[in-house]
């Protein structure tokens, strides 16, 4: 990875009193950034993203035990970022509820699309597999509320509305991965293809 402005001019002074947050968002950001390069938490070290920041690993160390301490905060900011983008996407189709479940759909593939590092990281990682993630369970529950809203509105079929969501999520996962994975396919635009999910797998008509 090409070194930094920071890497290049050398360690860090001593941070001043109150910069210690500060530190410890750049460093969850610089972890960000290079987990989304690396597609890979385990080529991750704590060394290497004090490289990149240009501070001593000592400095990292304060904050985060080991590197899956520091890949699960970074993965936790990225929800936060990402669950304010979907209640944008929510807001901005408000008050009708199929327009919030594709709204918030669409950012979901497009943030997937555009971060696949990340996205490899989230759900095909050594550390998906071996911790539990809160904030996974958090986007699940509020899938299958938006989806649930199309159903009590009667604007989508009566019906489960956990397993119409599991579909649905199954589906732009898949088409996320293949999408990465297999580029040169004559691809649709995601939009039209999740307006034809929606279509088909909630059964709401989009406009």
């Amino acid at each position: 990875m090409p070194a930094t402005a920071a890497s290049q001019a050398g360690p860090r002074g001593r941070n001043r009193r109150g910069q210690g947050e500060r530190l410890r968002e750049e460093i969850i950001e610089t972890a960000c950034r290079m987990l989304d390069e690396l597609a890979d938490d385990q080529a991750l070290s704590l060394r290497a993203v004090a490289r990149e920041i240009g501070i001593a690993a000592t400095s990292v160390y304060l904050h985060f035990a080991d590197r899956d301490a520091l890949v699960l905060a970074a993965l936790a900011d990225c929800h936060a970022d990402l669950t304010a983008a979907v209640d944008a996407a929510e807001a901005a189709g408000a008050p009708d509820p199929v327009a919030q479940l594709r709204g918030r759909t669409l950012v979901l593939g497009r943030w997937a699309h555009d971060h696949p590092g990340l996205y490899k990281v989230l759900h095909e990682s050594t550390l998906n597999q071996r911790n539990a993630m809160a904030f996974k369970k958090d986007f699940a529950e509020r899938s299958v509320a938006a989806v649930r809203r199309c159903m009590d509105a009667g604007l989508a079929p009566a019906g489960d509305p956990e397993l119409v969501t599991l579909d649905l999520r199954a589906a732009v996962h898949g088409t996320v991965s293949m999408r990465v994975n297999q580029p040169d396919l004559p691809w649709p635009s995601l939009e039209d293809q999740v307006d034809r999910f929606l279509e088909k797998l909630v059964g709401v008509a989009v406009n």
